[in-house]
């Protein structure tokens, strides 16, 4: 099961994954699995890592940019490790002229990831170089994409799959719909490219009408997707001349990613299970 989700455990099974998605016209993300490493030897590794993928990238002219979670860098370690460690890569990508997304992981990161991104893009050799994620769940994040887009950072939006309390996540699904879909109107008109990571067609298909109407073009920004989930619905929209990025992990750390995300969330299982036939 794993194996449609997940591109496999080298960096030679992802860049197969990552050249077939790309002969159907689709861009793709690219993530090592990993994250919470607890010395600077595991961080170090991660570092090294991800300059191979930078370095594959670049050799094979892949369609192709990177994902990172700051924890993964060494952030529970040393902070400064982890900033070191990113800014590292980012002279590498801004080499290669390709882009990294830190990824944002539960609540109790998310003002460190927005501060350590913000802090990063206001060097002026990175600026449009580094984005990151919004959670269309939680309740700050039509005032935090509004300050991103202030300041022309590239926000993916997804609705959120951490398990949080109500205090800080909305927790009706129709309630975050409706802030996913208000949201994704403000940063898409915002003039700073921006991706929309969703599944749902019916918000897609509402999407896609309203940026026809309000004349925004296909080109301004791009529909995201989980590698291996509705790969019918990114061909399509692909062949509509939408853009379309999809995220392919990959790495050792497959097992233990996919557990934390089904325990963290039964609705993640419920999701999974039903893309397998679709």
């Amino acid at each position: 099961m794993s194996r449609r989700f997940v591109a496999g455990e080298t960096v030679a099974d992802l860049i197969a994954a990552t050249e077939a998605v790309n002969k159907m016209g689709i861009r793709v993300t690219v993530d090592n699995l990993g994250e919470n490493v607890t010395n600077r030897d595991e961080a170090l590794h991660s570092c090294k890592l991800y300059h191979q993928l930078f370095d594959e990238i670049e050799k094979r002219k892949l369609n192709a940019n990177v994902s990172l979670k700051l924890t993964h860098m060494g952030l529970d370690v040393d902070e400064q490790l982890a900033r070191n460690i990113v800014t590292e890569l980012l002279q590498h990508a801004t080499q290669n002229d390709s882009f990294i997304r830190i990824d944002m992981e539960d609540s109790s990161y998310t003002q460190k990831t927005l501060d350590f991104t913000r802090e990063l893009h206001r060097r002026p050799e990175f600026k449009g170089r580094v984005g990151t994620v919004l959670q269309a769940y939680m309740k700050r994040t039509e005032d935090d994409a509004k300050l991103l887009c202030s300041e022309g950072i590239r926000i993916r939006l997804c609705k959120g799959a951490y398990r949080e309390p109500p205090e800080v996540a909305i927790q009706e699904k129709s309630k975050v719909d409706e802030n996913y879909v208000k949201v994704a109107k403000q940063i898409i008109k915002s003039g700073v490219f921006h991706g929309i990571a969703t599944h749902d067609e019916n918000i897609i298909r509402e999407l896609k009408s309203w940026a026809i109407a309000e004349g925004v073009p296909k080109s301004a920004f791009e529909f995201q997707m989980l590698h291996g989930i509705r790969r019918d619905l990114q061909q399509q929209l692909a062949a509509e001349g939408w853009g379309v990025r999809v995220y392919i992990p990959f790495g050792t750390e497959w097992y233990p990613y996919f557990m934390r995300r089904l325990a963290e969330r039964p609705a993640n299982a419920i999701f999974i299970a039903k893309q397998l036939f679709r």
